[in-house]
């Protein structure tokens, strides 16, 4: 199973988007395909019409119960979305909790990778939306990824933000020992607008070949498929935001 994580630290850049247009290529691709919503504000869970009020086992589980859960329990845990090969591990709020009551506990941060081993056979990738904030959850996200993507907003404020995530993985791989792979992803791309040109090119001159040379377009029928709870692909296959990831998923795959 190839696990993805899709993160930065700043919210409204499109991570949850990324990680549901990603995942349904996939999953009509005829991959076997697992999201995994690590955001205590469940956006990705909401996406697919899972109230996560209403569910009797999420994401917080795992981290409530250690490595003590076994795969069926896990899968069991699994909500299918109306789209054949995809399937949600879905958040809730609990999760804000985490730091608070298990940040300092050892060897947390490998809880998700460690329990992702347990289904391995059973998905070709699992997607991870990260929240915004470095804790618990983007730490086990990170750790249990072998590649990362970071959507980024072509704005000048996105950037900040982007130098964040830089300095988080910086310090991740001094800590594991680890090298992450991870590209990063011009979003919400308005050629009409020079603030959008401007930070593109500031983006292409600053990270170089690690940015993905093509832009995910500002897209209006993103926010009808979320509405619809439908992804993408599903719901608008010939829209310009659809093509723009089919490009950036053969270009991930492509870099192995």
């Amino acid at each position: 199973m190839k696990i993805w994580t899709v993160a930065n630290q700043k919210g409204g850049v499109g991570k949850t988007t990324t990680a549901v247009s990603l995942a349904g290529i996939l999953a009509l691709q005829g991959k076997r395909v697992l999201l995994i919503d690590t955001d205590p504000h469940a956006s990705l869970t909401y996406y697919f019409g899972i109230d996560s009020e209403d569910l009797e086992v999420s994401v917080y589980d795992i981290f409530a119960r250690g490595t003590t859960m076994q795969s069926e329990e896990i899968l069991q845990a699994l909500c299918p979305s109306t789209m054949e090969n995809l399937d949600i591990l879905p958040a809730t709020m609990a999760i804000a909790t985490l730091d608070r009551s298990m940040g300092n506990k050892s060897g947390m941060g490998l809880i998700l990778k460690k329990t992702l081993a347990k289904i391995s056979e059973h998905y070709d990738y699992a997607l991870l939306d990260c929240p915004p904030v470095l804790g618990v959850l983007m730490v086990n996200a990170l750790a249990a990824s072998e590649r990362v993507l970071v959507p980024v907003q072509t704005e000048f404020l996105a950037l900040k933000g982007l130098d964040r995530m830089m300095r988080t993985m910086e310090l991740m791989q001094s800590s594991q020992a680890k090298q992450y792979q991870y590209t990063i992803i011009p979003t919400m791309y308005d050629k009409r607008t020079k603030a959008s040109l401007e930070a593109y090119k500031t983006l292409q001159n600053t990270y170089k070949d690690k940015v993905w040379p093509g832009v995910i377009p500002v897209d209006t029928k993103f926010r009808d498929a979320s509405l619809a709870q439908k992804v993408p692909i599903e719901f608008c296959p010939r829209s310009r935001g659809v093509y723009a990831y089919k490009a950036l998923l053969e270009y991930i795959i492509g870099q192995g």
